[in-house]
């Protein structure tokens, strides 16, 4: 049986933390223990942002669990970021299992972080549940233009995946002295008012992507001006 041959898309990284994030990186390759391998750090990626959500939802009794999701996104940081640093690092990459696991394992991650969320008084289900979506949404389009243009975008306006975990720590350790912010003689949620800006953005990001990869495929492949004849029902793809 002939193995399917998988094209490694072009990474664009272009955040703020980028250069600086792949020299630490590199330098914990270097020294990460040879028992240790990537899938280990992979499911610490997936139970630190597991152990988030819980946190979130534990703080909604004891603000001590806002602590405990500081340390989780750190956790989370590590293992999400170092598992394929490391593989390369050992020249023992596995692109379809790597590319798969890791983001499969980042949906989950999301909607345990998410859910938890939910479940704390910190954020409203509705706002939860809309970047959840947001979220998702995101994503597939991401997967779809690394599939068709060939190119896996990591960072949006200077802003990835690692400075969404500062920022959300940031805001959690605010939890702590102040839950509540004043808009226009109303009071709100500090995470609800940072979840719909959250979620603005991703929707943002989402339509002008959107635009931009249906413009350059169209450009690509725009419809033929000779006439072929039809293909019958049994040889069009996907019949």
């Amino acid at each position: 049986m002939e193995m399917f041959r998988f094209r490694d898309a072009k990474r664009i990284q272009e955040s703020f933390t980028a250069r600086l994030e792949k020299k630490l990186l590199l330098w914990l390759a270097q020294r990460t223990p040879s028992w240790i391998n990537s899938d280990h750090l992979t499911v610490l990626g997936l139970l630190s942002m597991a152990g988030a959500g819980a946190a979130y939802w534990w703080s909604k009794t004891d603000r001590l669990g806002l602590l405990i999701v500081v340390l989780c996104l750190a956790l989370n940081w590590l293992g999400d970021s170092l598992d394929g640093t490391l593989a390369r690092f050992r020249n023992r990459s596995r692109p379809r299992y790597g590319f798969y696991v890791d983001h499969i394992v980042d949906a989950f991650s999301a909607l345990f972080l998410l859910g938890g969320l939910a479940l704390s008084d910190h954020m409203s289900p509705a706002i939860a549940l809309g970047l959840l979506i947001a979220y998702l949404l995101l994503s597939i389009e991401v997967y779809l233009a690394t599939y068709t243009i060939g190119e896996f975008k990591i960072s949006y306006f200077r802003m990835g995946p690692t400075e969404l975990r500062i920022v959300l720590s940031i805001g959690t350790l605010a939890l702590l002295k102040k839950s509540v912010v004043h808009l226009l003689g109303r009071s709100y949620r500090l995470f609800n008012v940072a979840g719909t800006l959250g979620m603005s953005g991703m929707m943002l990001v989402l339509l002008i992507s959107v635009v931009q990869h249906t413009l350059r495929l169209y450009r690509q492949e725009p419809i033929p001006k000779t006439r072929t004849p039809p293909l019958s029902l049994a040889s069009r793809p996907g019949a």
